[in-house]
């Protein structure tokens, strides 16, 4: 007969003491070698790997649910309304984060609940059955975190939460230092009379990028011109501010615009009064997103490497949750600029001057 002694009868579903009996372990080596976690020999991890797939064991979920506690389920949120975190096509910034997550969640064995940024979404954060989420560049005092702190879950930013006195963990998007490179493009291109536009909400995005503007502008002795529009007004909110930039500072040549959706209705609205882009003004964003790329025209933007910041929130997250006195911060890639045809240098048409 060629019955294995150990294997488990084709009707029985092989168990985890069927794997510790087929690998001569423990029950604990064998939970602890299969979920990767405490101290197990890496060889004796493989082969307990091994035994277990060829027994055709699977965890059940719901004993293991009822032992640790846990869902083995996290949540990715963000406070950026779509208008200007998604725009139309809802394929932006926090889509972009999303895809990424998603796969990085199930390597780490979660599934990921994409929660997205509506009021009503904000009643199911105490339902939400979760081990712990990431959030997308909250505001300061942002209430989801506060609401998800209240119930003792584990929470990570994506960008630093500002005005905090004990910061989350978080991955450092270093915008500080995307910003100056913006505004170094544009000098290099020829501006000399830059302008920021920002978000209102206090936001890392818009708090570390003022601040490397106005360093710059005391650097470079530039006046300070800057413009702020409401997230929630999208593209059109852009062109409001825009417009009323234009209006109190018609010398403006160049504007840096963080947000896309807010450099788009700069765009628009600089074509709208007859100005060109970039030969009278130019403009930058930080996203290169679908939005900059089908600009017209072409919006220069960043790479701020987004696949490889989902993969390092979801790891900080993971560490966090399983109580290994995680990191509390995690540096993002450097961005690399994306030179576009809206700062594009017309040969001799700008002054070189201070």
């Amino acid at each position: 007969m060629n019955d294995h002694k150990n294997a488990p009868s084709p009707a029985r579903r092989p168990t985890i003491a069927d794997v510790a009996e087929a690998a001569g372990v423990s029950r604990t080596t064998v939970s602890h070698a299969l979920n990767d976690r405490g101290q197990v020999d890496p060889r004796t991890r493989e082969r307990v790997k091994t035994i277990a797939a060829s027994l055709g064991y699977r965890p059940n979920l719901r004993a293991q649910r009822l032992r640790t506690g846990r869902s083995n389920c996290i949540a990715l949120l963000s406070s950026m309304p779509f208008a200007v975190a998604g725009g139309p096509s809802r394929l932006g910034f926090m889509m972009e984060i999303a895809a990424t997550a998603t796969e990085a969640a199930l390597k780490q064995g979660l599934a990921l609940v994409l929660v997205p940024p509506m009021q009503e979404a904000r009643g199911l954060l105490d339902e939400l059955d979760i081990d712990g989420a990431v959030i997308i560049e909250p505001v300061a005092n942002d209430p989801q975190v506060e609401q998800l702190q209240r119930r003792g879950l584990d929470v990570i930013s994506i960008g630093r939460q500002p005005a905090m006195s004990r910061a989350l963990p978080y991955v450092d998007l270093q915008g500080g230092a995307t910003g100056r490179m913006l505004l170094e493009h544009l000098r290099t291109q020829g501006a000399r009379r830059i302008a920021l536009l920002i978000g209102e909400q206090p936001r890392h995005s818009y708090v570390d990028v003022e601040q490397a503007y106005r360093d710059f502008c005391h650097e470079y002795r530039m006046d300070c011109l800057v413009a702020r529009a409401d997230e929630a007004g999208g593209e059109a909110a852009g062109a409001r501010a825009c417009q009323a930039l234009l209006q109190q500072h018609p010398e403006i040549d160049a504007i840096c615009a963080p947000v896309d959706a807010f450099a788009v209705g700069a765009v628009s609205a600089l074509q709208s009064l007859g100005i060109r882009v970039p030969d009278d003004v130019m403009v930058a964003t930080r996203y290169d997103g679908l939005r900059a790329r089908n600009c017209t025209p072409p919006l220069t933007a960043v790479d701020l490497h987004l696949e490889q910041v989902a993969s390092l929130a979801i790891e900080l997250l993971f560490e966090h949750i399983n109580g290994s006195n995680g990191r509390t911060l995690v540096r993002a890639p450097a961005a690399e600029l994306v030179a576009r045809e809206s700062t594009r240098s017309p040969v001799g048409s700008r002054s070189e001057g201070p």
